[in-house]
């Protein structure tokens, strides 16, 4: 991570809570900013809300309300991608793509959690006309989506695999750990 950032590379992301504070702790002389992307727990959140400048897996009203009202009143709103499980994987979270309206009207008015956009994360596919077909489908939800007081500008899309496929379809924020730090151990 201290190599990244001296190459220029200020915001990061992590999947796993714990993992993250010790690293948070251990770069605490860094000016990080802090993704948090992997799956949100109740008992977890207002770890995340103190944290952490984004959260791209919100797609639970009850973590929207907790991660809200959690939030320090000395930090600006948490900016949260809204995550579409787009396929309807079961072993994947995420709202269904006919469940997201109705989903972002629910949380406005929550002053602390500033809706930015929406995040997913699609099943691998070989060929980059295959991995484009998600990405677009997300991108055209957004498009469906947006309004003026809510425009959802950041596209969180594409990971290591196919992060070409997904700037192609407008990402804004790709997951590129594999690439940068190597595979899990």
């Amino acid at each position: 991570i201290r190599a990244a950032y001296r190459a220029g590379q200020g915001a990061f992301g992590e999947n796993y809570l714990q993992e993250a504070l010790e690293k948070m702790e251990a770069l605490g002389d860094l000016d990080l900013e802090w993704h948090f992307i992997g799956r949100i727990q109740s008992n977890k959140t207002r770890q995340i809300a103190e944290r952490f400048a984004w959260v791209h897996s919100l797609c639970n009203l009850h973590h929207a309300h907790r991660l809200s009202e959690q939030r320090p009143a000395r930090l600006p709103p948490l900016k949260a991608c809204v995550q579409i499980n787009l396929e309807g994987e079961a072993s994947k979270g995420g709202l269904a793509p006919d469940a997201a309206s109705s989903f972002l009207t629910a949380c406005v008015g929550l002053e602390k959690l500033d809706i930015v956009g929406l995040m997913t994360l699609p099943a691998p596919a070989e060929d980059e006309a295959a991995q484009r077909l998600p990405f677009r489908a997300l991108r055209e939800l957004r498009d469906r989506l947006a309004t003026p007081d809510r425009p959802l500008d950041a596209l969180s899309m594409g990971m290591s695999d196919d992060l070409e496929a997904a700037i192609a379809e407008g990402a804004t924020l790709v997951r590129i750990g594999t690439a940068v730090f190597g595979p899990r151990a």
